[in-house]
């Protein structure tokens, strides 16, 4: 048995369709709405309104204003994981860079979000769906220093094996780009603009990881990743 999410994914490129030519009849049936960053706080808000559906959001390199106006009426997976028909997303923002601007992380601040994460992912026993903003290292990331992917991120795919990784920042016209891929277990999608996905996951029971296991293989993990 399995769940199947039609999810509308968007990132970096507010659709001029979208905006100019809305028709709600090309999103029927959509579960829910993730967004894998740098977009304008009300045009997430306006997606979940007119498509009446909840969005899920992590915020983009260039979304400095959130912090002081987030989206209206959507959920930041970088604050908690959302469930929906049983489905775990958990989310992390940002791009990898030593700039001080906000949503600019090195590895070892990925590293230490992720650790802060580690109980809310263990009493859910795992996660599902990754949703970030940058790709992971080497799976679709860029060519060049800003766009390379975190190796917390494959780490997380190594440790976990959820069934997607969702994620933006590298444009389809970069070098590098890829709109999907499949890494082990994981099927990761670039939601560049906007597209929509079935996601379609197996319906089972999760059971409460142990906290200090799950901790030592993350650090097991981390360092042997890239």
């Amino acid at each position: 048995m399995s769940v199947n999410l039609r999810a509308l994914i968007v990132a970096d490129q507010e659709s001029k369709f979208i905006w100019d030519y809305f028709d709600k009849s090309r999103f029927e049936g959509v579960d829910v709405i993730i967004s894998c960053g740098d977009l304008k706080a009300h045009y997430l808000s306006f997606l979940t309104t007119m498509v009446s559906a909840p969005l899920l959001y992590v915020p983009g390199n260039h979304d400095g204003d959130y912090l002081r106006n987030p989206p209206e009426g959507c959920d930041d997976l970088t604050e908690k994981m959302i469930t929906i028909k049983g489905v775990r997303f958990i989310g992390f923002g940002g791009a990898l860079s030593r700039s001080p601007k906000p949503f600019h992380y090195t590895e070892k601040d990925l590293s230490r979000q992720v650790v802060r994460r580690m109980p809310e992912i263990c009493m859910h026993g795992g996660f599902d769906v990754l949703v970030t903003h940058a790709p992971s290292r080497g799976l679709g990331d860029g060519e060049d220093v800003f766009h390379k992917g975190f190796k917390g991120y494959l780490a997380l795919l190594h440790l976990f094996s959820p069934h997607y990784h969702l994620h933006g920042h590298v444009h389809m016209n970069y070098a590098g780009a890829k709109q999907d891929l499949i890494y082990r277990d994981t099927k990761i999608l670039n939601g560049y603009n906007y597209r929509i996905v079935d996601l379609v996951l197996p319906k089972k029971n999760h059971k409460r990881l142990s906290y200090l296991k799950t901790r030592y293989d993350w650090v097991k993990e981390y360092a042997s990743s890239g």
